[in-house]
């Protein structure tokens, strides 16, 4: 059992800290546009007839905003791939495209094995991030408790309570349940698997009769395991900071997925267009690629983030200033601006933002330009999209710099952005002579 004696659960203030050394690069700017190409080519298919109901559905959710939460955000993209996958196996190939002499299609073969191969590949890979993440937290949480019958009860209880989860996902495919059946009862039993985390905390439920056991576990741990999921807890830094490129690629299998759906249900009546091919590879291979990116990322941050820091490391982290970073709406067709008044040449204007919560985009456009003191208007970054974005230039003129960030491009939705900048006065040769 390792010591958490001088310990305490870690803060969304450390949190912070931390991953401020784990910047994610920013998706490709592929991304947004080839997900929007794919819902506009599902569109463009659905308006010469009458939507299905299941149509009507898949359009609802590539409408709707992505979850908030990390972990629901890897079970909706794990059955989006699960979904194409189901769509691209031969025998739910249209019966048109089944038809087809092999030597004809020989190339629309090939093309559709390579994009099985892709989002197969992918789907491995984040079932196989998901298993490593689940047992890493487990195992950390046990290094924690008493090394005795104590532990070896808990395992006991998470290994018959899998058995019995993958006894009900077995029994509900057998019985002919969907794909979608089946990731609704998933996702019940992920908050299934919270819960029990939070009586093992809690020593409740299933643990109530460990009650009288449990008192030799540190109540920093049982602390820790309370609150590790709560909406407003220590993870909320964690989905706040990475959540937003996950959700364009939430976005983005939905979109994927929709226009497979959509153009395998129309193939029948029509002819399947070249371009529509080569812009879904296209698509798989910016979403495969910056997916399985991400994945990785996290992964190294989540392997890497400390689940108990020192009491002194919670006290100098919570005592810094909230006001560091501000929060503000910036509502469609509207920007938003901060300007800064530099006297002193060779001053650094820095920021560092991200998009907090948005429809549909998560991005917003920036940009930085200068009014010196003579009225020239100089443009300095020039306008771009990011969904978060760090920086910094030496001002070289004395005179009002204003950052700009724009929404004006949303026709209807707001942009919530959580931003930090500041004006850091240059150096005096004096202090870097004594340094």
């Amino acid at each position: 059992m390792v010591s958490t004696e001088g310990l305490v659960p870690i803060t969304r203030a450390f949190l912070a800290s931390y991953y401020d050394k784990y910047a994610f690069p920013p998706l490709s700017n592929e991304v947004s546009r080839l997900s929007d190409q794919m819902y506009a080519m599902a569109v463009e298919l659905l308006s010469g007839s009458p939507t299905t109901p299941e149509e009507s559905l898949l359009v609802q959710e590539a409408e709707r905003q992505p979850p908030h939460k990390v972990d629901e955000n890897m079970w909706k993209n794990r059955e989006r791939l699960e979904e194409i996958l189901f769509l691209l196996e031969f025998s739910h190939w249209p019966t048109a495209l089944q038809q087809k002499p092999i030597v004809e299609d020989a190339e629309l073969g090939s093309a559709l094995g390579r994009l099985q191969a892709k989002f197969k590949s992918t789907l491995k890979n984040l079932e196989d991030f998901q298993a490593k993440n689940s047992e890493f937290v487990f195992n950390t949480v046990m290094t924690y408790m008493p090394q005795d019958f104590r532990g070896t009860i808990i395992r006991q209880q998470r290994e018959r309570s899998e058995r019995n989860k993958q006894a009900e996902v077995d029994a509900l495919i057998n019985s002919g349940g969907s794909i979608r059946d089946k990731y609704a009862l998933l996702w019940r039993q992920q908050m299934d698997r919270r819960r029990q985390l939070a009586e093992l905390g809690s020593a409740t439920g299933i643990y109530k009769t460990l009650v009288k056991y449990l008192v030799g576990v540190p109540e920093v741990l049982l602390d820790f395991i309370r609150q590790i999921n709560d909406d407003q807890g220590p993870m909320e830094e964690q989905r706040q900071r990475y959540g937003p490129p996950l959700y364009s690629l939430t976005r983005m299998v939905h979109n994927i997925h929709l226009f497979l759906y959509v153009l395998w249900q129309h193939l029948n009546s029509r002819t399947l267009q070249k371009y529509e091919i080569t812009s879904l590879e296209e698509a798989a291979d910016v979403y495969t690629s910056e997916f399985e990116r991400y994945i990785k990322f996290i992964g190294e941050v989540f392997s890497n983030s400390p689940f108990f820091i020192t009491a002194e490391d919670a006290g100098t982290m919570d005592s810094r200033k909230a006001d560091d970073y501000k929060e503000i709406n910036v509502p469609a067709g509207d920007i938003h601006e901060v300007s800064l008044t530099v006297e002193s040449l060779n001053s650094y204007i820095a920021w560092d933002f991200l998009v907090v919560q948005g429809k549909l985009n998560q991005d917003i456009g920036f940009s930085v330009e200068c009014t010196d003191l003579s009225g020239r208007k100089t443009l300095i970054l020039p306008y771009r999209r990011y969904e978060a974005d760090q920086g910094n230039f030496c001002t070289c003129v004395s005179g009002n710099y204003k950052l700009i960030w724009d929404n004006s491009y949303s026709t209807f939705f707001r942009k919530v952005l959580r931003y930090k900048v500041d004006c850091i006065p240059p150096v005096a040769e004096s202090a870097l002579a004594n340094d």
